[in-house]
């Protein structure tokens, strides 16, 4: 794998992130295991995780993937060859500080995220989404004792929008604040505009780095669903119906091009392509075996053509 700079920040990150959501939910522990070690096998040293990880699935009170994570740090001994990311923001107990981005929610998050990763510092310490009961400040007053302690250091957000991201750089610049150094979009394929129409241009201005997330669209860009088939079971399919149009198909159709004159996955061409992007840094994969990780890994290394990476353009400017 590539390395790259991780925004402004001195981190050199691997091109493709490691998300590990299905850790403890899709994924046992043993395979979540096998998955971190082939992904590390392969030269990847990125790892994204949140506290909440995964609260929805039966019998999940959030942070298993954090503690599977800080297992397996433990066990591999190779703590300092990785950056790890997690997030904040999701309930997680009982009472009014159980979830948000107070002083106090984080105050405590962040100790008992640390506690489940078994590490003393958290590399990129991330808002999983906004808290408008909060003021900005407040947050970022948090994140500041935080770094000044060295339990973090460095502070990023994920699901704002550009309001929200532009009001938090401001206020940053404004009070000598920390400031966001990553972003997490939603962005893909058949998922562009959210991110590209008012995001895009303020994070290449800012020097921000950009690690999306659901880079594949639930599976979507895979190339698994076919138009008149029957949807594959998987605990995500429901949420490719959106695609599952002439517009999505049109998009698998010119992926599946360009994969052939690569002899690569669909799926590597579409993370390829999103790394074309001048401010993405690390599309978040994620997988619930080795072998699903090795259709991925091929996109670190393979260089998209301006032209190919424009017939994609192209295929879905729609979205």
């Amino acid at each position: 794998m590539q390395l790259r700079p991780l925004g402004r920040t001195r981190l050199q990150v691997s091109n493709l992130c490691l998300g590990t959501m299905q850790f403890g939910w899709t994924a046992d522990e043993r395979a979540s295991l096998a998955v971190m070690d082939s992904f590390v096998e392969a030269g990847g040293s990125f790892l994204d995780t949140a506290d909440v990880y995964s609260r929805w699935a039966p019998g999940n009170p959030g942070g298993v993937s954090e503690q599977i994570i800080g297992r397996w740090l433990k066990e591999r001994g190779n703590r300092e060859h990785l950056v790890i990311a997690t997030k904040v923001r999701g309930r997680m107990w009982a009472g009014p500080d159980g979830e948000g981005l107070s002083r106090a929610h984080i105050t405590r998050a962040v100790e008992d995220s640390l506690r489940r990763l078994q590490i003393e510092t958290i590399d990129l310490y991330q808002c999983h989404s906004p808290d408008e009961k909060t003021p900005i400040e407040e947050t970022l007053r948090a994140f500041e004792e935080l770094i000044s302690s060295g339990k973090v250091r460095h502070i990023g957000a994920s699901n704002f929008t550009v309001a929200q991201l532009a009001q938090a750089l401001r206020v940053a610049g404004e009070k000598t604040l920390p400031r966001f150094e990553t972003l997490q979009p939603h962005h893909n394929l058949v998922h562009r505009a959210e991110y590209e129409a008012e995001l895009a241009p303020l994070c290449e201005r800012e020097r921000i780095g950009v690690i999306p997330y659901s880079p594949l669209a639930a599976g979507f860009l895979t190339g698994k669903y076919r138009p008149g088939q029957t949807q594959p079971r998987s605990a995500r399919a429901g949420r490719v119906r959106e695609y599952m149009n002439a517009q999505g198909f049109a998009v698998l159709e010119a992926l599946e091009g360009v994969a052939a004159a690569h002899n690569t996955t669909p799926a590597a061409v579409a993370l390829a392509w999103q790394m074309t992007k001048p401010a993405i840094v690390a599309p978040i994969i994620g997988a619930n075996s080795p072998e699903q990780l090795a259709d991925l890994l091929p996109a670190a290394d393979l260089e998209l053509s301006i032209d190919e990476a424009a017939a994609l353009d192209r295929a879905s400017a729609s979205f």
